[in-house]
């Protein structure tokens, strides 16, 4: 009973943990259908992809099935590039979750259902290296089922040879396949032994389905079969509607699995038309990822909705601008082919839309469209600061930049002009060393990197009264100023006030502004080489000249003074607190708190994350300055799960070797 719209393209995108298998199965799907004529043609074709041995970003292919036509988005696991996918998600038909057959690796798939189940996407889970599972499939479920909000539907349950997987028993048809390696699996009798098991299990799906369907449950009620129509009718309509979890398995390596996998997509997989409304697209193309392409310049990959796109397509952006399509090409892996038009649902290149940009619709109706569906941003855990190890490269250096964060949603690229340092931050330390990687091989630009400088502050713990006088006197006008200024602490967070209590013109009132910038200036660089906050500055008498006196004179005499104050008072050093919310699986909870406390943590809470089984919601007070690579510690804690936000806080007093060590650097900076 397929469901496919006329003409149309199906999208499917394989998502799950690293390692799982995505890649391996995307290639199977190819190969069992003729796209490719052998495995790896396709898949992970970036040298920095083959360095790691994963995915790092999106891959995208096609293949047809039975005459219907399919768009596959091979998705990364890892989640320091997940952000690869924010975009690309929302626009697929159907998410296929590739897990492995181990129990304890079950909670590694929390996150992506999570993601898929807010997303509104249906999916099915597909149970990769089945050949080499040891345990129960029974096991498994109950291990996996914590982790997924919606029931997990066993379709199949395995046959063996021996203690390995020799092929399945499909639940739904009653029939029964042996594996053979390099062939479709060959359809045999039940064997006797399994007839009770699969009578089980069969009723238990059953059960399962009925929890949504009335009619079914009266018939299971009843002792009356269920006719195999109505049983397919409502698998499809359920996983459609988020209501349970279908559960395939198999091995991609070998091909097990994979044609029963195809035959289930080609009837289940819902069509274009459901995304689109999930998107809120008309008609037009959907931008799953913008990037460079060497000459052909920047592409968007994108996925096209409501009627075919022809190449010279003119689009509407979002913000109302319009730009032309110059170049339609179908994708294939890194290759390119040139169309003259795609057809609705098809994922295709299109060259020219220089101010497209991923999760954006490009409106082909002739008005803008928003989109409905939006990714969460994904704010940055990791960063380090550029210097381009060829000073003649700095021109080069920010372009590429600029469009290593246009392609990449996950890094941002900020200017510390305190500290006079470029940013780059991403996901993780992996994240940001992809990145690098990718400058200095596509763009040939070699950075050296530094750690982010931390921004402390100097304060004073007493108030201080301090006159300064600025004279000079070299042939003409002189200079001359003289001023008296009170100083004294303030709250935490204060910041700098100034203010004047000057009567009967001691200083003139249009000069007091120029010995409020003179302070300001003192304050710039404490006693420790920090900014100075917290405290007020009082402008309370003085003295003038009525011909050398100035307004650079009092700004002179205003910094003079404020640095002698400081001195005379004595500074404190200040370093900023962050508060953070941590998220970590259960188990791993108590190693969390034990890493946040070493590295100077205070321990706010710790209770379960809301709606995510299993998980704790860690908050903490932690210093900017043990940040640095805390996501490393803690992905290395949680199976790789561990996430955190972090804001600033407030500023606390720092004391001791560790403040010494401070100001030594901001010494050796200066």
């Amino acid at each position: 009973m397929a469901i496919q719209e006329k003409g149309s393209v199906r999208a499917l995108a394989l998502v799950g943990p690293t390692s799982a298998g995505k890649t391996a199965l995307m290639e199977a799907l190819l190969h069992a259908t003729g796209a490719a004529d052998r495995r790896g043609e396709v898949g992970d074709s970036s040298p920095e992809a083959k360095a790691r041995g994963h995915s790092v970003e999106l891959n995208l292919a096609g293949f047809e099935f039975m005459g219907d036509r399919y768009a596959v988005v091979d998705c990364p696991g890892s989640l320091e590039f997940c952000a690869e996918i924010d975009a690309a998600l929302p626009a697929v038909d159907l998410a296929v979750v590739v897990a492995e057959p181990d129990p304890a690796k079950a909670v590694l798939l929390q996150p992506t259902l999570r993601e898929l189940e807010r997303l509104g996407v249906p999916h099915a889970l597909f149970i990769n290296k089945m050949d080499q599972a040891r345990g129960s499939l029974q096991e498994l479920l109950e291990a996996l089922a914590p982790v997924s909000s919606s029931p997990l539907v066993a379709r199949q349950i395995p046959t063996w040879e021996g203690d390995k997987v020799s092929g399945f028993i499909d639940l739904a048809l009653e029939r029964c396949f042996v594996w053979r390696p390099g062939q479709p699996s060959q359809q045999v009798d039940i064997p006797g032994e399994l007839r009770d098991a699969e009578a089980e299990a069969r009723f238990h799906m059953l059960e399962q389905i009925a929890d949504f369907d009335d009619e079914l449950l009266e018939q299971l009620l009843s002792d009356v079969v269920p006719s195999r129509d109505a049983v397919f009718a409502d698998l499809v309509r359920e996983m459609n509607a988020g209501q349970i979890t279908p559960v395939f398995f198999g091995s991609a390596q070998n091909g097990f699995g994979v044609r029963r996998l195809l035959k289930a997509l080609r009837h289940e997989t819902p069509p274009p038309s459901r995304a689109a409304e999930r998107l809120g697209v008309e008609a037009g193309a959907y931008v799953l990822k913008a990037a460079y392409a060497g000459q052909s310049g920047k592409l968007a990959y994108a996925r096209v909705f409501g009627a075919p796109l022809a190449d010279g397509a003119e689009f509407v952006l979002p913000d109302g601008q319009k730009q032309r399509a110059g170049g339609l090409f179908g994708v294939q892996g890194a290759a390119l082919k040139k169309i003259a038009e795609a057809p609705v649902g098809e994922v295709c290149a299109i060259g020219k839309v220089e101010a497209a940009q991923a999760g954006q619709i490009l409106s082909t109706t002739g008005r803008p469209q928003q989109v409905k569906a939006t990714a969460r941003p994904r704010r940055p855990l990791f960063a380090v600061a550029l210097i381009a190890k060829n000073r003649n490269d700095d021109v080069r250096l920010s372009g590429a930049l600029g469009k290593l964060v246009e392609e990449d949603p996950g890094l941002s690229l900020t200017h510390d002009a305190e500290a006079r340092q470029v940013l780059l931050a991403g996901q993780g330390e992996g994240h940001v060393r992809l990145a690098l990687e990718r400058l200095k091989r596509r763009f040939g630009v070699e950075i050296d990197t530094q750690q982010p400088k931390t921004p402390y502050r100097e304060t004073i713990r007493g108030a201080v009264t301090q006159r300064a006088r600025h004279k000079k006197q070299s042939g003409g006008h002189g200079q001359f100023a003289d001023v008296t200024i009170e100083v004294k602490p303030l709250p935490r967070g204060s910041g700098v006030v100034f203010q004047s209590r000057i009567v009967g013109g001691a200083v003139p009132r249009q000069w007091v502004p120029a010995v409020e910038d003179g302070v300001r200036d003192g304050l710039a660089h404490g006693l420790l080489g920090f900014p100075v906050t917290d405290l007020e500055v009082t402008l309370v008498d003085g003295m003038t000249h009525s011909v050398d006196s100035s307004e650079m004179a009092f700004r002179t005499a205003g910094r003079l003074a404020i640095e002698e104050a400081l001195k005379a008072a004595g500074t404190i050093l200040l370093e900023p607190i962050e508060k953070l919310v941590v998220y970590s699986p259960s188990p791993s909870a108590s190693n969390v708190t034990s890493a946040l406390t070493a590295r100077r943590g205070q321990i706010l809470g710790l209770g379960p994350r809301e709606d995510w089984r299993g998980w704790e919601r860690i908050e903490a007070y932690l210093p900017q300055s043990e940040r640095q690579d805390l996501i490393a510690e803690l992905r290395g804690l949680t199976q790789g799960l561990g996430a955190f936000e972090a804001d600033f806080d407030h500023m606390s007093e720092l004391h001791g070797r560790l403040a010494e060590e401070a100001a030594n650097h901001a010494r050796e900076g200066a």
